[in-house]
Order: C-alpha cells, then structure tokens, then sequence
C-alpha cells in the first residue's frame, strides 16, 4: 500500500436507536497486537454490554492486515458494515469497536446495519484525518558549519526533522518520502552542504506532504 488515510485522535460516540444503545469508540493503532490490547480494554469497560463489535485495518510488517466480528450479532449486521466504512474511506491504522446495550426492541438486519454504521460514522466524524505515505528515517552527520544551510534545505524542501544530536560532528535524524529520499541520495554533490554520511534507519509510513 503506497498510501492512506489514518486518523490523528481516538474518540467516543453515542447514539440511540430503538432504546438499544450504541458507543462507537475509535482508536488510533499501529499494530495487529496494539488493536487486540485495544480491544481487549475496551471489552473489559463494557463488561456488562450484550455486544462489543468491531473492525480494525492495520499495516502490520508492511502487509494489510483486516478483521471483523459481529459478536454475536446476527452474521453480517455489524463488524462487517464496520469494516466496509474503513475500507471506504480508505483508513489504516484504525480499530473501531461499537458497543451495544440491549433495549429490550429487536432491530431486524437492516436496522442493525444502519446503527452500528452510524455508531461507526458518528465517532469518525469526531476525529482529525491525516494522509500517510511510504517514508523512512534517515541518519545525516554534518559538519557544524553546514548545519543552518541543511536545516534550509529541509525547511525548503518539507523534510521534518526529527532530532539534532551535537556531538563531535552534528547527527540529525530525518523523515522523509520516497522521493526526498530518491533526491537525497543521488544528488549529493549539487547541495551547498555536505553529509559526512548519510543512511537510512529504517522505513516507515509518514505523514503526506502536500
């Protein structure tokens, strides 16, 4: 996956339908087994529901990982309108767990889907989304007087620098997409700052520029 759309806050919403209640909380993960933790506490907090649903999509050793459950729910009522809302909207990095509190009024499939979708939508419609692409860190030494003019560069050409280290010789960790990299590595010798060294840590999704 080249890129997507995660979200930058976790948060919590509430709907009501038919006297059955439905908390829809969506959390921010990086991992398979940060939403299994996840979903873990949030079952623990609402011990006492009848249904703790959910749907998650995470990037996880740089391949899609997606799953769903209704929870007891009738097949196809619940984690899987959940999962179709990610996958829509394009969202990784993203569990969403919607709990619900019996009412005592069976809903019937359809008013099933439609709750749990619109516990789902509700509790992303509170969140702030941000973009990720393919990216990685790299480890740049410098000389300390090509520091300002690096930090320039970087400014000029949207690289977020993460961490100036000064020591003997300036250590600056960067995060960059892969075509700063690209630009980076091949185009050494036309900056007006030289890099002692230049590799990179590792590789990660980072936050889109535009």
């Amino acid at each position: 996956m080249e890129e997507f759309v995660t979200i930058n806050n976790n948060a919590t919403a509430e709907i009501v339908e038919k006297k059955s209640k439905f908390i829809g909380n969506i959390y921010y993960v990086e991992s398979k087994e940060e939403a299994e933790e996840k979903l873990k506490e949030t079952r623990q907090k609402y011990s006492d529901a009848r249904h703790n649903c959910y749907a998650y999509r995470v990037i996880s050793d740089g391949a899609l990982v997606e799953r769903a459950s209704d929870d007891g729910e009738p097949s196809g009522t619940a984690g899987g309108p959940m999962l179709n809302i990610l996958q829509k909207n394009n969202l990784c990095n993203v569990l969403i767990v919607v709990t619900r509190y019996f009412g005592g009024i069976l809903l019937g499939t359809g008013g099933l889907v439609k709750a749990y979708s619109e516990a789902t939508n509700k509790a992303l419609e509170l969140t702030e989304k941000i973009e990720k692409e393919k990216g990685s860190i790299a480890e740049i030494i410098l000389e300390y007087k090509y520091l300002e003019i690096f930090k320039h560069y970087c400014k000029n050409q949207n690289i977020n620098i993460i961490n100036i280290d000064y020591g003997e010789e300036i250590k600056i960790l960067i995060e960059l997409n892969t075509k700063q990299e690209e630009i980076l590595m091949k185009n050494q010798d036309e900056f007006k700052f030289k890099m002692l060294n230049c590799r990179i840590v590792s590789k990660k999704y980072i936050r889109k520029i535009r």
